[in-house]
């Protein structure tokens, strides 16, 4: 499951880069190349979110120690999602490449990866239930520290996702930071890892 994941995710973040297109003036390359920088924003920022979504697939899937169909279904609705958002990118950067429908195209853009957090976190949720789908290498401490930060990603999405309906700028500035702040590891996914460790040299 986690291999097919993979790929669906690797076609996502590679159709991205089709969005940009070459200037057709080539007599003005310079020029033309500069006026596409709202590709260049869509790419970068939904490039770098698509990477989040896959750091912390592995992340949740590796304390998860099997799937069952709803985990299966739910994990199918998270793909969908993610299959998306190469043409959400689409969108966001004709919007501001024309100067109309900012607004709406980061709403659509912050709502995409909104729905994420909200499958990663009724999955994480269903599989941490009872602890009955989670491997035995996390303890309660861990799961409680990946539950909030799964938690804390509902939030910062959507309040950026609102803030994008009144300012444009300043949704894709929170998306940012989001961004920035989600690729440093947190203490549940350290002490995980080295419980993992520490019994692989016992063994």
């Amino acid at each position: 499951m986690v291999a097919f994941s993979d790929g669906v995710i690797a076609i996502a973040i590679t159709l991205l880069v089709l969005e940009i297109r070459p200037p057709h003036d080539t007599r003005h390359l310079l020029h033309g190349l500069a006026t596409l920088w709202p590709s260049y924003l869509a790419y970068v920022v939904t490039f770098m979110l698509i990477g989040q979504v896959w750091a912390n697939h592995h992340i949740m899937f590796d304390h998860i120690r099997s799937a069952d169909r709803v985990v299966l279904f739910l994990n199918t609705l998270l793909l969908m999602d993610i299959a998306f958002l190469p043409f959400a990118a689409s969108v966001l950067a004709e919007a501001f490449r024309e100067g109309h429908g900012q607004r709406t195209a980061v709403v659509l853009h912050g709502t995409a990866f909104e729905l994420l957090a909200v499958l990663f976190n009724v999955i994480w949720w269903y599989a941490g239930r009872d602890r009955r789908l989670l491997t035995d290498t996390i303890d309660s401490t861990s799961v409680a520290a990946i539950s909030r930060r799964f938690r804390l990603a509902l939030v910062w999405l959507a309040t950026g996702t609102v803030l994008g309906a009144l300012l444009p700028a300043l949704g894709v500035a929170v998306f940012t930071a989001f961004i920035l702040y989600y690729w440093f590891p947190i203490a549940g996914e350290i002490r995980a890892a080295k419980c993992r460790h520490d019994r692989g040299n016992q063994k």
